[in-house]
């Protein structure tokens, strides 16, 4: 009997969890290396004491994300992001953008494979870049420290998430109204949110703009 070939999207979710699990286990590892290398055991009472402390934070993180990134990425965009990381900065944008640009959805074939290959050529610029800034980083220390320029570097995230935000919004402006007013007066009003803890907001976002767009659905405004 002939062995039944598997599918695209099967193969997809196999390569995904083997990644995911090696990953794990190299990131694992490192401080695992460095601990038997320089013999250097930490003190497990204290260091237990405080993973729990922080732990239950970055699970529900974890949680919320994997809810609110897969349905944008795709199964495949997904697994790769969530294994090169830099998701929110930049894995997002750049599927959403080639997404937008090929008109076609994250759940469907072609939008899995669209979306495949924008974080995948994503990661591989992301390296290259990487890459040359380690070999460059000298000479061009000078440029770069220069504090005509500074500000720019500053607005390189808004500038990106500008623009996108302008074309989706565009679409559909009754829905962003309450998300937007909502992180304004966040950000305004609560200055406890800094940069570290900016990433949590972006899956609190999510869920209230769906919670929004139901009512207003139901309402028959949207």
């Amino acid at each position: 009997m002939k062995k039944q070939e598997m599918s695209y999207l099967d193969s997809l979710h196999r390569d995904g969890k083997i990644w995911g699990i090696v990953l794990c286990l190299l990131i694992l590892s490192f401080p695992f290396a460095i601990s038997l290398i320089f013999n250097a055991t930490p003190e497990w009472g204290p260091m237990l004491k405080a993973m729990f402390a922080i732990l239950p934070m970055y699970w529900a993180v974890g949680i919320v994300e994997i809810i609110t990134y897969v349905p944008m990425l795709g199964a495949g965009g997904a697994y790769l992001s969530f294994v090169t990381g830099n998701i929110s900065n930049l894995k997002l944008p750049c599927a959403l953008n080639a997404l937008e640009n090929a008109e076609v959805k994250a759940q469907s074939e072609e939008g899995e494979i669209v979306s495949t290959i924008a974080i995948a050529v994503s990661s591989i610029v992301t390296t290259v870049i990487i890459i040359l800034g380690v070999i460059l980083i000298i000479p061009l220390s000078p440029l770069l420290k220069n504090p005509v320029l500074d500000p720019a570097f500053d607005q390189i995230l808004p500038a990106l998430f500008g623009a996108l935000g302008v074309v989706f919004i565009s679409k559909n402006w009754k829905i962003a109204i309450a998300p937007v007013a909502l992180m304004l007066i966040l950000f305004v009003f609560v200055p406890a949110i800094n940069t570290s803890t900016v990433g949590i907001m972006v899956p609190v976002g999510v869920v209230f703009t769906l919670v929004v767009s139901r009512i207003l659905y139901k309402r028959g405004i949207i």
